[in-house]
């Protein structure tokens, strides 16, 4: 995988199949080290990414050790984007385990720095993501994501997700309840 186009974002901006920076020791370190300032800031600043708390460096580590091993299985893609040096965000889907599931992905993750939010890294991410699903012959890519996120929720309409499903109230952060919603991407061609 090439780095992907970065139309209407940052200049600078480039977004690297992740698999790259994890291919030798020094490279990975900084990369999860990196991953990890993004992921437990965003969590601390209230980001809905799997977490309550901000995960620590181990977690991360192990989170993404087990995506580029699957990556490198053809069975995830993970994604880096980058301004310069500086790792910006990241975001990676899953092929869903399951025998009869396999033809589908989830996509679990994308998260932005909060200082590049608005810059369209996003929307690079989530679109090299999304092409290296049609690559992989993903089928149908879904994911969730928290009610509140507008922001992710529009971002991903505008790729062509379409909600097929809401749990009302389902998220629970302290006193604070939140809807789950569901979206999905039908990669599947016409015959």
């Amino acid at each position: 995988m090439n780095p992907a186009p970065t139309s209407g974002a940052s200049t600078d901006l480039v977004v690297l199949d992740a698999r790259q920076p994890a291919a030798d020791p020094e490279s990975a370190a900084a990369f999860t080290a990196s991953a990890h300032r993004i992921l437990a800031d965003l969590v601390a600043g209230g980001a809905a990414l799997g977490w309550v708390e901000p995960p620590s460096h181990d977690d991360v580590a192990e989170l993404l050790g087990r995506v580029v091993s699957e990556a490198r299985a053809s069975d995830a893609a993970l994604r880096a984007a980058y301004l310069g040096r500086r790792l910006v965000g990241l975001g990676y889907w899953r092929r869903y385990a399951r025998p009869t599931h396999r033809p589908h992905a989830d996509l679990e993750r994308l998260a932005v720095d909060a200082s590049v939010q608005g810059r369209g890294v996003g929307r690079a991410l989530a679109s090299a993501l999304i092409a290296d699903a049609e690559e992989a012959g993903i089928e149908v890519l879904t994911l969730d994501a928290r009610g509140d996120n507008t922001g992710a929720l529009e971002l991903y309409r505008s790729l062509g997700f379409s909600e097929y499903g809401r749990l009302p109230d389902f998220v629970a952060v302290g006193e604070r309840r939140y809807d789950k919603v569901f979206q999905m991407l039908d990669l599947r061609r016409p015959a």
